[in-house]
Order: structure tokens, then sequence, then C-alpha cells
């Protein structure tokens, strides 16, 4: 045994850039990225211990601040939907107007949504109706998993019907006339959005959609409400700071533990985050906490914003990326999770459906993103640039590009409608292309209703949407140029 591990380590020895790593030393002071580490008697002195623990829940909390981004991403809309705008358990808000979506992370302003938050261990099994028409959307458990599509490609086909949803242990049914599913959570999120190009007809088919226990499926008395979200101020952005983790705590109390998460709890136990346990973290917790959100948003950022999982950029030499890449809705690639490529798409956006994946042709929903102009420099709301659409998109149904503010996430909050959309009455050029203008003022000798105000002062970024995309997007055979920034 004693020969073959000096055999292998001879052999290592001679590969090629291989060095011997260093013991530590018993006695002395190691310069370190984090600073001067003293030993003494091969123990760390009581300054060192004190910084090596420090650093240790510090790393751990900016890692937990990435891994936690889906979840808190639902716990917060979930809280401002019964706060701000007064929904209960079982209740929809109805999302018709962009107004209403300027708290929503990277909506669409193009179509009305209906959103409902519910915990099943309230409720119970939960019915779900939906009507049958255009509709798109979903069932998710509070990671952001669906558990099911809905509308075209869910088991409804369009058709509606009604789905039974089981909460993690609720007993094992399928009784005939349901859709049945499980949720791995108690928390679920219901998202809808109407696709009839009438608005007004799109949202009354998504007033149709209703909630109720199982327990009363004979004579429903608890059935949800739809609720206008009416204009009314509301932030669906993960909270900052020590509010990041008070939020966190809250909802691992109401979840059971998942297997895959079992080691980042763990972590965040030395932080006062415990099931079964209070939050109230100590001076210390809570400075480190502190610290940990704000470093782990700026990765955050740099995750999101300057993706580098391969094959990100969509066609080579541009700046636009896949704004949502996962390999499956579960988030699970065969050998690991995406922790990164899932927390890209959940600090930027909420919800994933089978049909928001841009696999299906002539189906479901394609996000390309940038944050880049042509020359790579992030996207500035002071400055004034062009995008020249391509002719014929290769869409059955619409194309959108939306802007949006860096830092919320959420749409430029200019008062003017951030979106512009090939169902819009929009200027088409002679060649069929089209040029959309973003900037803080109308780009001079070019028509405004092909504008999108931004913000001096402030980053921007945008999603250009393709609504049942087709085969030229597939083949690649039509690519959107970068944005480019003009004179002046």
């Amino acid at each position: 045994m004693l020969k073959g591990l000096v055999l292998a380590a001879a052999w290592a020895a001679a590969l090629p850039g291989f060095a011997v790593a260093q013991a530590l030393p018993s006695n002395g002071v190691l310069d370190t990225p984090i600073g001067k580490l003293a030993i003494r008697n091969g123990y760390p002195t009581e300054p060192t211990l004190r910084r090596l623990h420090d650093e240790l829940d510090f790393q751990r909390a900016t890692q937990a601040y990435l891994w936690a981004l889906p979840l808190l991403g639902m716990a917060q809309w979930q809280d401002e939907q019964r706060s701000k705008l007064g929904a209960g358990e079982l209740d929809y808000i109805d999302y018709l107007d962009f107004k209403d979506k300027l708290g929503l992370l990277t909506a669409n302003a193009t179509t009305p949504y209906t959103m409902s938050f519910v915990n099943l261990a309230k409720t119970g099994p939960l019915v779900v109706e939906m009507p049958a028409g255009a509709t798109a959307g979903g069932i998710a458990d509070f990671w952001q998993r669906p558990i099911t599509d809905t509308g075209a490609l869910g088991p409804d086909k369009g058709a509606g019907g009604k789905f039974l949803i089981l909460a993690p242990g609720d007993p094992a049914m399928q009784p005939e006339g349901y859709y049945v599913f499980r949720s791995p959570t108690n928390n679920l999120f219901i998202g809808v959005r109407g696709l009839d190009p009438d608005r007004a007809k799109a949202a009354a088919l998504l007033g149709q959609i209703r909630n109720y226990p199982y327990s009363q499926r004979e004579q429903p008395q608890a059935v949800s409400r739809h609720i206008a979200a009416a204009g009314r101020k509301w932030s669906g952005t993960q909270p900052s700071g020590l509010a990041y983790w008070a939020l966190l705590a809250r909802v691992v109390n109401e979840e059971p533990a998942l297997e895959r998460d079992r080691i980042t709890l763990g972590g965040l136990v030395p932080l006062g985050i415990e099931k079964g346990t209070p939050f109230k973290p100590d001076a210390r917790q809570r400075r480190i906490l502190e610290e940990g959100a704000r470093v782990g948003e700026l990765m955050a950022r740099a995750n999101a914003y300057a993706k580098r999982f391969p094959g990100a950029i969509i066609w080579p030499g541009k700046h636009w990326e896949y704004s949502l890449f996962l390999k499956e809705t579960n988030q699970e690639a065969p050998n690991h999770t995406q922790i990164d490529e899932r927390a890209s798409w959940f600090y930027e956006a909420v919800g994933v459906s089978e049909g928001m994946m841009g696999r299906t042709v002539g189906a479901g929903q394609v996000y390309l993103e940038t944050s880049q102009d042509t020359g790579g420099r992030w996207l500035d709301g002071g400055k004034t640039y062009r995008l020249r659409v391509p002719k014929d998109a290769p869409v059955k149904q619409f194309w959108s590009i939306t802007a949006y503010d860096n830092e919320t996430r959420c749409f430029v909050d200019t008062g003017a409608y951030p979106d512009r959309s090939s169902r819009d009455d929009i200027v088409v050029n002679p060649d069929g292309t089209t040029d959309i203008y973003f900037g803080p003022s109308p780009p001079v000798g070019k028509p405004q209703k092909n504008w999108i105000k931004t913000i001096p002062g402030r980053g921007w970024f945008t999603y250009f949407r393709l609504y049942a995309p087709t085969q030229p997007y597939f083949d690649k055979s039509w690519q959107l140029p970068d944005i480019e920034r003009l004179k002046g």
C-alpha cells in the first residue's frame, strides 16, 4: 500500500506544471486573499480564529444568497400580493396593464397576467379550474420548478379542465375527471397569461380561472376572487440586507427540506437560520448576513449580465444571450444542479414552464437578452440607441422588446410604455425591417411610436421575445443585430 502511494506521488510530481502543495507551517503567518493568518503550534491564533469563522460564514452567506434567489422571488411576490394588493389564500391578482406590472421582475408588457399563491398546508388538496381558450402558463412549486403547464402545452391541450394539486404529505389519490399532480413544496405558484390579441377578451378568459379546496368540490364555499392590481405600487424585487434572510428563514420554516438542499441548509445554521428555530441573529450574524446579501447581489448581477455559461451566446460575434438557460425545467443537469444558470434567470425573472423553454416550433415563447451594445459597452439610460429588427421575424404570433432597469429588474419606470411589439401600431421600414429606438428623449426625425424611453444615470437591459417561434429562429437563419449606440 505504501509503495503504491509513493509511486502515485512520484507520478503526479512528474506531470507538467504540477506543483507539490506546501503543508501549513506549525508556526508563522500566512499572507492570504483574506488577510494575514497567524498560526502558533499548529493552531490558529485567537484573531485568526475569529477571522476564519467570519470568512467561513460570509462565504456561505454569499452562496446561500444565490441559492435562495428562486425561493425568495416567490416569497416576496406572495407577500406583496397579500400585504399590498389584498389577496387572500386562494385569490388571484389580475395584472392587466403595464402599470400593474411595474413591480414584477422582467414582466411581459404586452399580455395580461393573473397570478395566485396558495399554501397547501392551509387549504389541503387544491382544485385549479382552467377554462378553454388562448392562455399559456402553469403551476409551479416555490423553487419555481414546473409541476404542470396549462393551456396549449398542458395536459388539457388548451381545452381547459380541473387540476388537482396535492401537498408533499397528502395521501395519493386519482379521482376521475382531474389532472392530478403533487407539489414538492407546500407553497404553490399559479401563473397564466392571456394570448388573445383583444385584451378585453384575454382578461375575461383569465377571470374564469378559479381555485378551491378539493374537500369542497361538490359545493365550493371558499373560492378564489380575482382582484385587479389597478396600478397600485408593489415590488417583487427580492428584499435587501437582513430582510432577505428574514424572509428566507420564514420560508425554510414553512417548507420540507429537499434532499438536494441539506448541505446549504446546514451552512445556514451558524448564521441563525434553521427550521424550527426563530430567526434572531446576534450582532455578529447580522453583520455577516448584511454583508453577504450585498456581495451576493453583486455576484448575482455579474452572473446574470455577463453570463459565462458555454453556449449562452446565441449568435457568434453578437451580444445576445439566452436569458433562460436551463437544461431542464427542474434545474438539473445530468450530474449537478444548475445553480449558476438558475440564479442568473431567477435574479432577473420569475416563473418557468415548458412553454417558456423555447423548444417547440410554432408554440411557446423564447426570451433573448442583451445588456450591451455593438461595442460591448453596458447599455446606458442617458444614451440613444437603435435596434433594427430584420424583416420576417420568425413568429406565428408576435414579437416584443422591453426595456428593464438593471437594478430593479422591473420595467424602466418612466411613466411611459416600456415595450414595443409587432402587435403595436409601429412604423415598419419599406424593406420590411423595423427600427426600435431607446433613449431619454425621442430621436430627432424618427417615429416616436417606435421609441422606448430610458432614464439618464441608470443602466438598463432588454428582452426580445418571440411568441410561437418558427423554424428560422431554430436554424438561426434569422438573426438579430446588436443594439447600436447612435451619435449625439
